[in-house]
């Protein structure tokens, strides 16, 4: 019985000073609560983007590379900063060129490489790129 009244007088002394501390902390002015900021990842729309295998993995990853990874592709970085929704059927059979050139388990690399570069993927390409990324990562799934 006397070790049951041990127990809840040390629970009691740790429940005490915690609030005691609590106390003494706002009454020096700390109330800002800690705030840890992920880092920022662009992924076009909210949500995953489909270009990741483990999407949240990968996208923090991915966060901390410093350089893009480049697929012979520099000519795409003319793109750079511009709508996805402008581009001539010329320019979206550029992208083409180079998605279906890229081996297949690098395709989401590629995709998170233009990501990296601020080159976004054209709307008319963008349906094609998605398919082919959820195929390979079914694929992968089921091997």
């Amino acid at each position: 019985m006397q070790s049951i009244y041990l127990f809840i007088g040390i629970v009691a002394f740790f429940i005490i000073a915690l609030v005691v501390s609590n106390y003494i902390q706002r009454k020096k002015g700390n109330t800002r609560e800690r705030e840890a900021t992920p880092p920022s990842i662009d992924l076009s729309g909210g949500g995953c983007c489909g270009a990741h295998e483990i999407c949240e993995k990968d996208s923090l990853i991915a966060a901390f590379e410093k350089e893009p990874e480049y697929f012979d592709d520099e000519e795409l970085d003319k793109y750079s900063h511009r709508d996805s929704s402008a581009y001539a059927e010329k320019e979206v059979e550029e992208f083409r060129d180079v998605f279906y050139s890229v081996l297949d388990e690098e395709k989401p690399r590629w995709v998170r490489s233009l990501q990296m570069r601020d080159i976004p993927v054209p709307d008319q390409l963008k349906d094609e790129v998605l398919m082919f990324v959820n195929e390979l990562r079914t694929h992968k799934m089921h091997a």
